[in-house]
């Protein structure tokens, strides 16, 4: 008598995992290289949003907002601003890809303002991944 039952055996089922096993070892790690390029592409572009808004800013008010305003003038009007025709940004200040908020100052060391973000380290320095990116 032949028996119907149809299915994997336990070694189809081992040589499918081994399979998957080594495609995850092969492509894994260029995956999480494009995810580590994606977020310092993401830092940029919210930087350049951010500074777009400051210039934004400093067209309608006449200056770039001062160290102690900070970036939440972009957001609320300040106190002491007369000529405020913000928000300058639809939603609340973004914080960069690893979850810190962007510093800002001013006097920038190359311009009005410095805008940047400590990258993937959250300290000052770094190298690679860990670099800061940014306008200082």
């Amino acid at each position: 008598m032949k028996s119907n039952k149809k299915g994997f055996t336990l070694i189809e089922m081992l040589v499918v995992l081994v399979i998957i096993t080594m495609l995850a070892t092969l492509v894994g790690p260029k995956l999480f290289n494009k995810l580590s390029s994606s977020q310092i592409k993401v830092a940029g572009a919210q930087i350049e949003m951010i500074s777009s808004a400051l210039d934004t800013y400093r067209l309608d008010v006449g200056d770039y907002p001062s160290e102690a305003q900070g970036l939440g003038a972009l957001r609320r009007k300040p106190d002491a601003t007369t000529r405020w025709d913000g928000p300058y940004l639809a939603k609340d200040m973004p914080l960069d890809p690893w979850g810190n908020p962007y510093h800002y100052k001013k006097p920038g060391g190359n311009g009005p303002f410095a805008l940047y973000s400590f990258a993937k380290g959250g300290v000052k320095g770094g190298e690679g991944e860990e670099k800061d990116i940014g306008m200082f």
